[in-house]
């Protein structure tokens, strides 16, 4: 099971890295566990992290959080719901995709005040297969994560693993995903992925 956060906050349970891969259009992080999801939280300002867990439906709010590993445990056991209800033996007969949990950027103002979070939760909705995905798929966003990928692999070399999870912020197996379903199977574009001898995995679009 593969979760996807976008920059909105949406959260999204998905099946494989490569469904997730294949159905996100907007610039996303993905996590599997909760060690994964800590090390992402790690990175995020702390008016996020209360932002996400006050958008998740059925929480008391919350102002502040002692730190982003005690942030990371709680929104990981909360939207095990979201990786449950999208397993295909346990999902509901009506959906035909994956479970999400819709939240919204907040400001460096920090989160809402007590009582003005508590706000009806936005109705879940389905993510779409990510065959109906690919056929969806548009020319990236200026300025996305997708189109700065796509730089880095036009060029003669190419770019490294490590290079594009740097440059993108992304981990590996995020990173492996987005090449493989987004840029490939998502886009239609040749990426190589090539190992020079005595060198790192790299990628480059022919």
């Amino acid at each position: 099971m593969t979760f996807t956060i976008d920059t909105e906050n949406n959260i999204t349970a998905h099946a494989t890295p490569e469904e997730a891969a294949a159905a996100t259009t907007t610039p996303f992080d993905s996590f599997g566990n909760q060690k994964q999801l800590t090390e992402l939280a790690k990175g995020w300002p702390t008016e996020r992290l209360v932002a996400i867990w006050n958008s998740l439906p059925g929480v008391t709010p919350v102002e502040s959080f002692k730190n982003a590993q005690a942030a990371a445990s709680r929104i990981w056991k909360q939207i095990q719901s979201l990786g449950d209800a999208a397993k295909p033996d346990t999902a509901p007969a009506k959906p035909k995709g994956d479970k999400k949990a819709k939240g919204r950027a907040q400001s460096a103002q920090g989160a809402p005040a007590k009582g003005k979070a508590s706000k009806k939760a936005t109705p879940v909705k389905n993510a779409p297969k990510a065959k109906k995905a690919a056929k969806e798929a548009s020319a990236p966003r200026t300025g996305s994560k997708t189109e700065l990928v796509i730089g880095l692999l036009k060029r003669k070399n190419g770019a490294t693993l490590t290079e594009i999870m740097q440059r993108a912020g992304w981990l590996s197996h995020t990173t492996r995903a987005f090449v493989s379903a987004t840029l490939g199977k998502k886009l239609g574009l040749a990426v190589e992925s090539f190992k020079p001898e005595g060198g790192e995995r790299s990628y480059r679009i022919k």
